[in-house]
């Protein structure tokens, strides 16, 4: 990597810092550089499928949520009863009120599973990229794929994510979250902000105050100082998608159009109320609003770890939380946002066109654990789909009655992944250049999408 942020200051002509040219060229801070953020090449506007995709970091338990075995014994059912829902003999968990009533919108996937390791890193790879990482091989986002197939609208990057990346949590592998071998000009741009923060903006994206729209163009010519004396860098491959990358870089700082798709304060308190005013609530309107501007992927990730936070790895004993907290604080938020999102984009007629995809990397076990919660369990789960070409009030698969296995139509990951692709219209015989040029199947021979949703 190259690397500008050398501990020796570097002083130009007119008593700009090298700070002050990396913050006109909105490098950013993240420890990404500029090719990874913004060397998407321009796509053609078209009127073709979104999707937003919230990760529920954590997993949540299959019984508590959307699949309730009210005939179960205490044990297994848990403390929640099962409400109906505004599709006949659809019924989910009591903390959703919110959601039973739109039920019509979304359709429920019951039957999830997969038989890798139990691990929250391994769920994360395969229920965002359909794949597993191994050998080395690190697979791409979804939204990534669509990044690089269908390219960007205009200055708007093509996939983003909110409001951060998924950090530690056990195990030291991928998180499913880059652009794996598509190379890093396809990875997200990452916004790493709360958007419920008073203060709230976009590091490294437009410049700061004090940097007149002028003086932002005199630093963009400062790039001959730079490049003059890096030429032997300049022949390389990594050279050229830098090069490429400042320029869309330096446009989509200067585009009126991203920096209105990033300004929530242009939404009114009313509607930022709506979707609560929480860290998720405001990273499913800043969804809303960027899909609404021609983002074509967006990625909400709820929670950034599962320790020391309520969220929903629910197993009880500390550092994690228990089921009885789950319901007061984490369902309500998500209960509230979610179905301020599927509102906002029914009403702005943004719903047709954009899928809604709620998911986490594992259910939990069927039997409450001594310490008040449930453990990890791959064996069944149950993900939320919706909008674009999505049917919903559907139920595609069924767990057991005490919703430790599948009991009929088995989903994998993979599956998920096909029907996004399918949804987004990108062709499942499609390959991708993966290592070393060898083309890769964008999801595995013979995995199809879940036709039951289409």
């Amino acid at each position: 990597m190259l690397r500008l942020d050398a501990a020796r200051p570097v002083t130009f002509c007119d008593g700009l810092s090298r700070r002050d040219f990396l913050h006109a060229g909105a490098l950013s801070a993240l420890g990404m550089t500029l090719p990874r953020l913004f060397a998407a090449k321009e796509g053609t506007p078209a009127n073709d499928t979104n999707c937003i995709m919230l990760f529920l970091v954590g997993g949540p338990s299959q019984i508590d949520t959307w699949d309730p075995k009210p005939d179960a014994p205490a044990e297994v059912r848990g403390p929640f009863a099962p409400i109906a829902t505004s599709v006949p003999g659809l019924r989910i968990s009591e903390i959703f009120p919110k959601m039973a009533r739109l039920a019509e919108h979304f359709s429920l996937v019951r039957s999830v599973y997969h038989t890798a390791t139990a691990v929250h890193d391994t769920g994360h790879q395969m229920m965002q990229t359909g794949r597993l990482f191994a050998g080395g091989v690190e697979h791409p986002h979804v939204g990534c794929v669509l990044g690089h197939t269908k390219g960007r609208r205009g200055a708007i990057p093509a996939h983003v994510l909110v409001p951060r990346p998924i950090g530690r949590t056990g195990g030291n592998m991928p998180h499913g979250q880059t652009a794996g071998y598509l190379g890093k000009s396809h990875d997200p741009f990452v916004l790493n902000a709360d958007p419920s923060d008073k203060d709230f903006k976009v590091p490294d994206l437009l410049p700061p105050d004090y940097i007149s729209a002028i003086r932002a163009k005199r630093r963009q010519k400062m790039r001959a100082t730079v490049e003059g004396a890096m030429e032997t860098f300049e022949k390389t491959p990594q050279a050229k998608a830098m090069d490429e990358s400042f320029d869309l870089a330096y446009r989509l700082m200067s585009s009126r159009e991203a920096r209105e798709a990033f300004d929530l304060d242009r939404e009114p308190d009313t509607v930022r109320d709506r979707y609560g005013r929480t860290r998720f609530g405001q990273s499913c309107l800043l969804a809303r609003r960027l899909v609404e501007r021609g983002v074509r992927f967006v990625t909400v990730n709820m929670f950034e770890t599962v320790f020391d936070e309520i969220t929903w790895d629910i197993h009880g004993s500390r550092p994690f939380t228990d089921i009885v907290e789950m319901s007061r604080l984490v369902a309500p938020n998500f209960d509230q946002a979610y179905s301020a999102l599927l509102e906002d984009l029914l009403a702005r007629g943004l719903l047709k066109s954009t899928m809604v995809t709620a998911l986490g990397e594992f259910g939990r076990t069927p039997k409450i654990n001594p310490a008040g919660g449930r453990d990890h369990h791959p064996g069944v789960w149950t993900v939320l789909m919706g909008g674009g070409p999505i049917q919903g009030g559907r139920v595609v698969g069924e767990s057991d009655a005490m919703g430790a296995t599948v009991k009929t139509r088995p989903v994998t990951p993979g599956e998920i992944a096909a029907t996004l692709y399918r949804g987004l219209g990108i062709d499942l015989e499609k390959e991708l250049p993966g290592p070393q040029g060898r083309p890769i199947p964008i999801v595995d021979y013979g995995v199809k999408a879940i036709r039951e949703l289409f």
